[in-house]
């Protein structure tokens, strides 16, 4: 390898000096090009944590610098977790890099209002380094009755790749909604579809939508498009490049339910939907896809998780039913069993269920006692998460947990989970 004083071509951080005249070191005794190779391959949370280093430190872990760099090393796409315990307002968001079970990196929480409380049903994803909140349902102080909760229109961004970093208000949908089907844009940005205000307080209370739109993010405006067939809430969406047979992209949206009827007249019961439809995003028009399996054989769709190629092309649908993950066929319009649980979860609706660098990651609360050196102290239990993870290739399993700084146990019905690719 090139040392600091080789050409600059052969050295990425030759031009990451302090200052004009001084020497250009990012780690003393070491070579420039070693050094930044060692920096780049360190975690996210130990990057931003040493970015307030040195000025020459702060330009070569920005994240521009550290993309071109991981192309010149040939290094793989870094995907991180992003985990929204409670109300994205009081529980600060917090960020989990797999290659480092033990190393959260908390978010600041978005913006709080007086007025507004209880935030949840939103959504989380992440477009680029780009991380947006979107839409879910509250409840309004300001509002009469006090105990009907209210959809959300507000949208917020934040930027992985500044520091520090802080979040932005975006332009509001048109539509408020919550529980609904979100997915990131092909050409930048974010589409969503369905969805209504319901909220995990009051599980059979709530209306339903089926307006879609999709946010521009270089024009910084929410257009609205063509309404799905019928009105659904409670959905999930991912977008379908080049569609299963080489047509436009799609927007898929699956599951969810729209409408209700009364269990002896009294108890309300929800109807789920069996069926899944697509947008397609030049053509505008949707269509129906069918339903996707035979009414007995499940009450409903359960969490799902998608693995992308590297261009971004979703190639794997799975979904969590029970103790088993289903792979999605898209020829039959079925699912196939894929996989069963390593450990048993009494109740899936309490656990997230994630894809992560090529693996599906099922995630749920672990009491676990936390070893403590003073002997006249006791064993005590302590928060912690334990992660099931499977590799579709390989078909095999790992268990890992570690401790996340969050006070209370994981619950996927009011909290959020989304993946971060830099």
């Amino acid at each position: 390898m090139a040392s600091s004083s080789s050409s600059p071509g052969r050295c990425p951080a030759r031009s990451l000096a302090p200052r004009p005249g001084a020497v250009a070191s990012l780690i003393p005794g070491l070579p420039d090009d070693v050094a930044a190779v060692i920096l780049c391959l360190l975690t996210f949370p130990d990057q931003s944590r040493l970015r307030a280093t040195s000025r020459a430190w702060r330009l070569l872990l920005s994240a521009p610098t550290l993309l071109l760099l991981r192309r010149r090393l040939r290094l793989p796409s870094r995907h991180l977790l992003c985990l929204f315990p409670d109300d994205p307002s009081l529980a600060s968001p917090i960020l989990l890099d797999p290659s480092a079970p033990t190393a959260w990196w908390p978010l600041p929480p978005i913006p709080c209002s007086p007025h507004l409380y209880a935030l949840a049903n939103f959504a989380a994803l992440a477009v680029g380094s780009h991380l947006y909140v979107l839409g879910g349902s509250h409840f309004d102080a300001r509002s009469y009755p006090l105990g009907d909760p209210s959809p959300s229109a507000a949208a917020y961004r934040l930027d992985l790749a500044l520091s520090p970093h802080r979040w932005e208000r975006l332009p509001d949908m048109h539509i408020p909604r919550g529980s609904f089907a979100c997915a990131p844009a092909p050409a930048g940005g974010v589409i969503v579809a369905g969805g209504g205000s319901r909220h995990p307080t009051l599980p059979s209370y709530g209306s339903r939508i089926n307006n879609t739109e999709w946010y521009d993010a270089a024009t910084n405006t929410w257009h609205i498009v063509t309404p799905m067939l019928r009105e659904r809430a409670g959905c999930v969406g991912f977008v379908e490049r080049g569609g299963v047979d080489g047509r436009e992209d799609e927007l898929w949206v699956m599951g969810g339910y729209d409408g209700y009827t009364t269990v002896g007249g009294v108890v309300p019961n929800d109807l789920y939907c069996r069926d899944a439809v697509a947008l397609g995003l030049w053509s505008g028009r949707w269509r129906e896809i069918g339903d996707m399996w035979v009414e007995g054989e499940r009450g409903r769709l359960g969490p799902m998780a998608t693995i992308s190629a590297d261009d971004g092309r979703v190639t794997e649908v799975f979904m969590l039913d029970g103790h088993n993950i289903f792979r999605y066929h898209f020829a039959s319009n079925r699912w196939l069993k894929e996989a069963t649980l390593r450990r048993k979860i009494p109740n899936t609706e309490l656990c997230g269920f994630v894809s992560l660098n090529g693996e599906l990651n099922v995630i749920k609360s672990a009491n676990v006692p936390i070893k403590i050196s003073h002997p006249r102290r006791l064993l005590k239990k302590g928060q912690a998460l334990e992660f099931q993870v499977y590799n579709p290739v390989s078909r095999k399993w790992r268990v890992f947990i570690t401790h996340a700084p969050v006070s209370e146990s994981f619950d996927c019905r009011s909290a959020a989970l989304c993946t971060v690719e830099l």
